[in-house]
């Protein structure tokens, strides 16, 4: 596949994208059960102008697959939304809709896996396949200087399609990782339900990762850590 050239955009799934043969029967299944639901594979969301991107892992079921909106209509997208507001990186009022009129300002958000997976798991197969859409997209972004990966998946994902090889570049919660074309990579744990209420992922620890990328995004903190 060709990547395309900044300000082009990049190559996107079909909305019957068959290349995951379990992923497309499970849409399918999904479609037929709500047939007034998004269920199709969700695009990025986003400015494509900005400094900062945030790879998710995948649509959950009752939020982006029934939305089409990347951390919408779940409990996930509450801390996201709220976090990337407090930092400048949205605008307008998060209500879990994707008609609720927010915008995002310097950033975007999108998926290591495009398509809803059973039991939001998606197997090694599915997400290398998909990674053809995302590195891409990442690299079609023409100002895109910090990544925040959310989640141990979103972040080998990232980290291949940008050019690393695991497993050089080791997950952990608020790791910072240059790459071989001098981007920057920020770990974080998902913001899923099950982190938040295990307190295993607190408002603080999210706040910090995105207070540290927005200052290497803009170059006030041209080191890392």
């Amino acid at each position: 596949m060709t990547n395309p050239s900044p300000n082009e955009p990049p190559a996107v799934p079909g909305h019957d994208c068959p290349l995951c043969p379990r992923l497309a029967a499970f849409r399918e299944a999904q479609r037929a059960e709500h047939p007034d639901w998004f269920n199709a594979p969700v695009p990025d969301f986003g400015d494509r102008e900005g400094r900062l991107a945030i790879v998710g892992l995948a649509p959950g079921l009752w939020g982006a697959n029934r939305t089409g909106r990347p951390f919408t209509g779940d409990y996930a997208g509450g801390l996201l939304y709220a976090t990337l507001a407090k930092y400048g990186l949205a605008e307008g009022e998060f209500a879990g809709r994707a008609d609720d009129g927010l915008a995002l300002k310097g950033a975007i958000i999108a998926n290591a896996v495009r398509c809803v997976p059973p039991e939001n798991k998606p197997t090694p197969e599915e997400i290398k396949t998909c990674r053809r859409f995302l590195e891409p997209d990442l690299k079609a972004l023409p100002n895109l200087r910090v990544v925040v990966a959310l989640g141990q998946i979103a972040h080998q994902s990232a980290i291949k399609a940008l050019g690393g090889k695991l497993p050089k570049y080791r997950f952990a919660h608020g790791a910072e990782h240059r790459l071989p074309s001098g981007m920057l990579l920020i770990d974080s744990y998902h913001c899923s339900r099950y982190n938040q209420n295990t307190g295993r992922l607190t408002p603080e620890m999210f706040e910090a990762v995105f207070a540290r990328a927005v200052e290497l995004a803009d170059g006030s903190a041209p080191q890392m850590r």
